[in-house]
């Protein structure tokens, strides 16, 4: 039996980084004011929510697997480049978005005024429309690795949506 719906959910978390010119890019968008993410390619924890949730409802593994830090042509790769690749598996498969609904925990920096662009990137991105994406922050009030300010999380969730006759 084919099934028309499949749902799947991201996490992604990274520590902020101790390189001073290591922008802070989230959703695909660089956001002044705060250190960078250290990680591998460019860090960005929203769009690597995203991938892991497209690449979890879709059944095709996790992010690591397919863009692992033991590959070094993603070496500070944009992340844009793992959405692209997981867009083409699951049009592959046949599979398309309804929707995605991303959750950031920061403590900082603040990101309500760059929430919007970082909507009307991920949408873009996705080739979604804003209504069908959704970009949220919020801070755990001072508790945790997040509330100290240490790094940033973001939890994602998409609805993938496949013909029946497939």
């Amino acid at each position: 039996m084919t099934v028309p719906f499949r749902v799947g959910q991201g996490l992604d978390v990274h520590a902020f980084s101790d390189d001073p010119d290591r922008p802070l890019v989230l959703g695909g968008v660089v956001v002044p004011g705060g250190p960078g993410l250290a990680g591998h390619s460019d860090a960005d924890v929203v769009l690597h929510a995203i991938v892991d949730a497209l690449l979890g409802a879709a059944g095709l593994g996790d992010i690591g697997s397919r863009f692992g830090s033991a590959r070094p042509e993603y070496a500070r790769a944009d992340s844009s480049v793992f959405v692209r690749e997981a867009l083409r598996l699951l049009a592959a498969g046949g599979w398309s978005i309804g929707n995605v609904d991303c959750s950031l925990v920061a403590a900082r920096p603040r990101l309500a005024q760059h929430r919007e662009a970082m909507l009307v990137r991920v949408a873009g991105l996705l080739g979604v429309e804003p209504a069908q994406a959704s970009v949220k922050a919020t801070t755990t009030d001072g508790l945790g690795w997040t509330g100290r300010g240490e790094g940033i999380a973001c939890l994602a969730v998409v609805l993938l949506s496949r013909d029946p006759v497939r």
